[in-house]
C-alpha cells in the first residue's frame, strides 16, 4: 500500500491533478472514467519541472506553453474514441495519419501536432511518461519531419538515418496508438509503469 501511495503522490506532484487521480492510482485497477483537470506545476523559482532525483525528473519542460499543451492532451484523451489513426512503419521511421470527424477533436489534433513539431525543433520536451521522447529530443537534429495538415487532422512523416532514432520513432508511434485507443487509462498505465520503474 505504501508503494501505491508513493506512486499517487508523484503523479500529483507532476500534474497537480485532483484527489480523484490519487484514488485511481491507489486502486489496483488503475483509472476510472471521466475528465480530469490537468495543470502543469513548477517546483521552485524558475524551475523547469521536477527537482533532480525525483522519479519524474526531466519528464517535461515546465515552460510557459505547458498548460496549453496539457489542455490539448486532455481534450484528445477525452475524445480518444473519436480519433482514427493509422501508422506505417518505414525503413527509417514512420508515417502516421491521425484524424477525427469531430471538429473540436480534429482542431485539437492539429494544434497538438503543430505544437509538438515546434517543440522538437526548439528542443523543449513535453513528456508525461514516454520512455521514447527523451531519445527523440536528444537526437532532434537527426530527425526529418514533414507535416501535412488535413481537414480532419494531420499526416506526419518522420525519418532518421540513425537506426536507434528510427526505432524510437516507431516505438513512440506505438505509445500514441495506445493513447488513441484507450485514452486516459493508457496515460495512467504509462505514468504508473514509468514511476514504478524509477522507484526500483
Amino acid at each position: 500500500m505504501k508503494r501505491r501511495y508513493r506512486i499517487a503522490t508523484a503523479a500529483l506532484a507532476v500534474l497537480g491533478l485532483g484527489s480523484t487521480i490519487a484514488v485511481a492510482f491507489a486502486q489496483p485497477g488503475g483509472m476510472g472514467h471521466g475528465m480530469m483537470l490537468m495543470q502543469g506545476m513548477r517546483h521552485g523559482p524558475g524551475s523547469g519541472g521536477m527537482q533532480h532525483g525525483h522519479p519524474m525528473a526531466g519528464m517535461h519542460s515546465g515552460d510557459a506553453a505547458f498548460q496549453a499543451d496539457m489542455q490539448l492532451v486532455q481534450q484528445m484523451l477525452a475524445g480518444h474514441d473519436k480519433i482514427k489513426r493509422s501508422v506505417e512503419n518505414l525503413p527509417d521511421g514512420i508515417r502516421t495519419v491521425t484524424e477525427s470527424d469531430d471538429p473540436q477533436v480534429a482542431q485539437a489534433l492539429k494544434a497538438h501536432v503543430a505544437s509538438m513539431e515546434q517543440r522538437l525543433k526548439d528542443g523543449r520536451i513535453f513528456n508525461l511518461f514516454s520512455s521514447t521522447l527523451p531519445v527523440l529530443f536528444d537526437n532532434k537534429d537527426k530527425i526529418k519531419t514533414t507535416v501535412e495538415m488535413t481537414e480532419r487532422g494531420a499526416i506526419v512523416t518522420q525519418a532518421s538515418a540513425d537506426a536507434k532514432v528510427a526505432a524510437a520513432l516507431q516505438a513512440h508511434a506505438g505509445e500514441v496508438d495506445e493513447l488513441a485507443r484507450d485514452g486516459m487509462a493508457a496515460m495512467m498505465r504509462g505514468m504508473r509503469a514509468r514511476m514504478m520503474g524509477a522507484s526500483r
